[in-house]
C-alpha cells in the first residue's frame, strides 16, 4: 500500500507493507522448495530499496496473525539506518526482533481460544491500521492533499484471495502472483516498488478478472448465495438463530415453519 506524494519534492512513497504472518500457512511454507526465511529475506531487501530511493521515502510494516496484528517496524521513528553489526542493516534487525516478539504473542493469544473456533488472519484490522496511519501522516503536514492510496497484493501459495482483488481492483493497485519464488525480489523490485507518477508510464500486471463474491463471517469461505443479517449486514452460508456479530434473533422462515408443522409442532415462533 503505497501513496502519491504529489505536493511533495520528488514524488515520495509512503508505503505501509502488511506482512501476512498466518502461522497455518506458513508452516506449510517451511519446506526445502519454498522456505519463509527467504521470502522474508527477499522483503527486507524490497524495504531496503525503497528507502535507498529516496532520502525522504517512509516504510511501515504491519505483522498480520490469525489473533492480532501490530505494527513491527516504522522508517519515520528509526534513529539509526545503517548496518548494526557491520553486515546487516538496522532496519533488518530490528524488524526480523519485532516479527519473533509479535509470532510469540500471537501463538499465545490463540492458546486460550475454543478449538472449534475458525483461524483466519486479521487482514482487515491491518488494513484499516495501515489506512489510519496514511491518513494521519497527511493530516500531521503543513500541506492536506487528498491522498491516493492503491492497495497493491503480492500472493504467495495455491489460494487466491478474493478481498485482496476486489481491494486492488477498486483502489486501481496491482494483484499479482509471482510465478517463481527464487524471482521474488525482482518482481516486488520491478511492480510494486514503482511510484504512482511512473506507473502512468509503466505497463503493469493487469488483473485477468476479479471474484466479487462475499465471503462469509462464519466459516470465512467464499459464497454465491448467503443469509444477511437485516441489522448488521453480517454474512452467513446457512441459517443461524441469531446473528453472531451483533446478536439479534433471526425470524423463522417459510421452510422452518413449515417443518415444525410436520413434525407435530404448530407454534408460531415468528420473532425480531
Amino acid at each position: 500500500m503505497s501513496v502519491d506524494g504529489r505536493g511533495y519534492p520528488d514524488y515520495i512513497v509512503i508505503l505501509v507493507l502488511v506482512c501476512d504472518y498466518w502461522i497455518p500457512f506458513h508452516a506449510k511454507m517451511r519446506n526445502p522448495t519454498k522456505p519463509f526465511p527467504t521470502t522474508l529475506s527477499r522483503m527486507l531487501a524490497f524495504l531496503n530499496a525503497i528507502l535507498t530511493l529516496n532520502q525522504l521515502n517512509q516504510v511501515v510494516v504491519i505483522a498480520t496473525g490469525c489473533n492480532s496484528c501490530d505494527y513491527i517496524y516504522d522508517s519515520s521513528k528509526a534513529t539509526n539506518q545503517s548496518f548494526g553489526n557491520g553486515r546487516m542493516p538496522t532496519l533488518c534487525a530490528t524488524l526480523l526482533q519485532n516479527l519473533e516478539e509479535f509470532m510469540t504473542r500471537d501463538e499465545q493469544l490463540g492458546k486460550g481460544e475454543a478449538e472449534e473456533r475458525i483461524a483466519c488472519s486479521l487482514l482487515s484490522g491491518s488494513l484499516s491500521m495501515a489506512l489510519c496511519y496514511i491518513q494521519r501522516v497527511f493530516r500531521s503536514g503543513s500541506l492536506h492533499p487528498q491522498p491516493r492510496v492503491p492497495i497493491d497484493s503480492c500472493y504467495i501459495g495455491a489460494q487466491n484471495s478474493a478481498f485482496l482483488q476486489q481491494a486492488s481492483y477498486i483502489t486501481s493497485g496491482v494483484h499479482h502472483k509471482p510465478q517463481q519464488l527464487d524471482g521474488l525480489f525482482q518482481y516486488l523490485l520491478t511492480i510494486f516498488a514503482t511510484d504512482l507518477h511512473s506507473r502512468n508510464f509503466l505497463q503493469l500486471p493487469k488483473p485477468v478478472g476479479v471474484d466479487f463474491r462475499a465471503s462469509c463471517f462464519c466459516h470465512k469461505s467464499t459464497i454465491d448465495m448467503s443469509y444477511i443479517c437485516s441489522v448488521c449486514l453480517s454474512i452467513f452460508c446457512t441459517r443461524h438463530k441469531k446473528c453472531s456479530t451483533w446478536g439479534s434473533v433471526f425470524a423463522k422462515g417459510a421452510a422452518d415453519l413449515k417443518l415444525m408443522k410436520d413434525h407435530g409442532n404448530g407454534t408460531d415462533l415468528r420473532q425480531g
